[in-house]
């Protein structure tokens, strides 16, 4: 239990209630389910990409990045390396052309909802698989979130571990359920800002403690020489090709994630994508890089050694030692806001999955707007149950968690997203296949272990899929004239 922590939980409790605040506002203004869903497509630039940002980060950010810098070093680097390059690529390449397709495809509200009116698949399957993968995969996704929650009460407070969980996941349920995608999305904001303002904040003013930078790495060179190398681990040993691979390959998710590719939807327009974009790399490089280095600072100042899933406390240690209990509070908020702005992101788009691809779908195809809100936020609470009890073991690993979820989404959806952007002789059976090949591949491919299956089960889930597409695609008829002519329309605006 940290000190001091009587301030702490002023700040944490004054922060719920902004949370709160917000989303009881945009209650009030929510009135159908595209405000619900997709926040009527009127996000403005800095909310776009603070918000896709912030919920892309979650809480690994503060908690599983930093604990795999504190026992890898620089070798954590890789994956910041790779998740860097996956945001420009998924801004550059992705962001204004999917904005533009789900609009001009039967002005689409959610992936399965565009995959759906992409391929003019009128048997729904498209709709419904698509449906299922991000149920699977945003249930360990948001339990990740809720585990980062409850060791940030375990640590400060010392509360029961389940009784830290179900703190942060009522208020998590509770502004999600009120508010929707605006609440959602307006909340990322501020919770992105704050989450620069602590990983900016604390190594710096650590470094600075340490005597500046050449005095801080002497002090790693001197503790483990291991620790400031990208080609070795810790121990001193090489870092296997397949390694460097797997830390690489979490750049191949960016085009998976339905909770990011909704912010892409929402933007107001087309032309404002530019702009986010470069507010979201400078955000996203800073992050990464603060990140690493929170991770190898902890090397030096805690006395003690982590070990197993406590070294994804290293950041809460570390501000504990360096600074007073009234900034530490304001610090700490910072992984609330990581938490909060991934978790409530992947609740709403399971939600919309719900609602949107099952239920009015399969279940209530004459739904209206009142009805189908409704139902989207009870779905938002029936999710955060599940994902509670997934996340009850107090052994499970953020970054763990992250992982599995963060690949299932990229091998699934990723290549599917790139090829139906950009391969006009995509059909409908190449995204079928290439669906289920990818998640079908993560989801094997996960349970095994030792050679090659150590590679991340994002890499061949991703070219299988993309193979699968391919294959098919060439195997069926060229898709009609109405499909083609369509995305003719949308390549033509440019990208």
């Amino acid at each position: 239990m940290i000190q001091g922590n009587a301030d702490i939980l002023i700040t944490f409790i004054l922060y719920f209630i902004l949370m709160l605040g917000i989303g009881w506002l945009f209650y009030n203004r929510t009135e159908n389910l595209s405000d619900y869903i997709l926040g009527g497509r009127g996000l403005n630039t800095w909310v776009t990409s603070m918000s896709a940002q912030a919920s892309d980060m979650s809480g690994w950010l503060l908690l599983g990045l930093p604990g795999l810098a504190y026992v890898e070093g620089m070798g954590a680097f890789w994956i910041a390396i790779g998740l860097a390059t996956g945001t420009y690529c998924n801004w550059r390449f992705v962001a204004r052309r999917l904005r533009h397709y789900t609009e001009v495809a039967g002005d689409s509200l959610t992936l399965p909802d565009y995959f759906e009116n992409r391929f003019r698949d009128s048997s729904k399957i498209l709709r419904i698989i698509s449906a299922l993968f991000i149920l699977i995969f945003f249930l360990i996704y948001t339990a990740s979130g809720f585990v980062a929650g409850a060791k940030l009460f375990h640590s400060v407070f010392g509360l029961p571990y389940l009784w830290a969980l179900s703190i942060g996941v009522f208020v998590i349920i509770a502004y999600t359920f009120l508010g929707g995608f605006m609440a959602v999305s307006w909340t990322d904001f501020f919770q992105g800002t704050l989450m620069f303002f602590a990983i900016v904040t604390v190594p710096l003013i650590a470094i600075h403690l340490l005597g500046g930078v050449n005095a801080t790495a002497g002090k790693l060179r001197a503790v483990n020489p291991g620790l400031l190398s990208l080609i070795t681990e810790a121990d001193g040993t090489r870092i296997s090709f397949i390694s460097v691979a797997s830390l690489l390959g979490w750049g191949l998710g960016y085009f998976g994630q339905p909770h990011i590719l909704a912010r892409f939807m929402a933007i107001r327009s087309p032309d404002r994508i530019s702009q986010a974009r470069k507010i979201a790399m400078t955000w996203v490089v800073i992050s990464l890089f603060m990140a690493v280095i929170i991770g190898m600072l902890g090397v030096i100042f805690l006395q003690t050694p982590l070990q197993g899933p406590a070294t994804e406390t290293v950041f809460i240690h570390l501000v504990n030692i360096i600074f007073h209990p009234l900034m530490a509070g304001i610090l700490l908020a910072a992984i609330l806001a990581a938490v909060m702005s991934t978790a409530d992101s992947q609740l709403l788009v399971t939600s919309s999955a719900i609602t949107e691809d099952f239920y009015k779908v399969l279940f209530r195809k004459q739904a209206g707007d009142r009805e189908l809100v409704w139902i989207g936020r009870g779905a938002v609470v029936l999710v955060a149950v599940i994902a509670f009890f997934i996340a009850m073991n107090p052994e499970g690993s953020v970054l763990g968690l992250v992982a599995y979820a963060w690949g299932g989404f990229g091998a699934t959806f990723g290549p599917l997203i790139l090829f139906s952007l950009f391969w006009k002789r995509m059909t409908r059976s190449g995204a079928l296949a290439g669906m289920i090949a990818g998640g079908v591949t993560v989801l094997i491919w996960k349970q095994l272990t030792g050679g090659i299956f150590d590679l991340y089960e994002i890499v061949p889930g991703f070219l299988l899929s993309s193979l699968a597409i391919v294959v098919f695609s060439l195997w069926n008829a060229r898709p009609s004239r109405e499909i083609r002519e369509e995305f003719q329309r949308v390549a033509s605006g440019g990208i």
